[in-house]
C-alpha cells in the first residue's frame, strides 16, 4: 500500500503542479487513494520531495536533485557486488540469490531505497523475491542490476 501510494504521488507531481499537501491529498483521492496529512508528510520526507519555483511563479513539489539518484545507484551497486550471486526475472517477480545469510540484509536495504514500482520484498537465507508492479518494471530493474554488475 505504501509503495503504491508513493508511486502514485510521484506520478501525480510529474503530471501537474502540486503546491500543497491538501492539493496532493485531493489528487490522490481522485485516483482512489485515501490518505491523511500525517501520512503524506511522511511520504514527502521519505520520497525526498522538495518545493521548487515553477515557470508560472508558483511553488510545486518535485523530486530532489540528481544527487539522490547517484546515491541510489551507488548503494545498489555496492549491495549487489558484495552479496548477489545471481538473479532472474519471472514475470513481475525478481529472484535474487545471495551469499548465505545475506538475503534479508539485501531486502531490507532495497525496501528503504524507494525504488520505483517495487511493491515489496521477501527474504529467505540466501534467496530474495522482489515483487514489482508489472513485468516491464521487473525487466527494467534487472537491466539496472545487470549494468551494475
Amino acid at each position: 500500500m505504501k509503495a503504491a501510494r508513493q508511486a502514485k504521488i510521484l506520478e501525480i507531481i510529474a503530471e501537474k503542479d502540486i503546491e500543497t499537501q491538501n492539493q496532493l491529498m485531493e489528487a490522490l483521492l481522485e485516483k482512489g487513494i485515501k490518505s491523511t496529512q500525517a501520512t503524506l508528510s511522511r511520504d514527502i520526507k521519505e520520497l525526498r520531495l522538495v518545493k521548487e519555483l515553477s515557470p508560472n511563479g508558483r511553488y510545486r513539489y518535485v523530486q530532489s536533485n540528481r544527487e539522490e539518484i547517484s546515491d541510489y545507484a551507488a548503494r545498489l551497486r555496492k549491495i549487489f557486488k558484495e552479496c548477489v550471486t545471481s538473479f532472474a526475472v519471472a514475470q513481475n517477480i525478481i529472484v535474487i540469490k545471495t551469499l548465505p545469510g545475506l538475503a534479508n540484509a539485501a531486502c531490507s536495504t532495497l525496501d528503504n531505497m524507494n525504488i520505483p514500482h517495487l511493491v515489496g520484498t521477501l527474504a529467505g537465507d540466501d534467496t530474495a523475491f522482489l515483487a514489482m508492479e508489472d513485468n516491464e518494471s521487473a525487466v527494467q530493474l534487472c537491466r539496472e542490476i545487470e549494468a551494475m554488475l
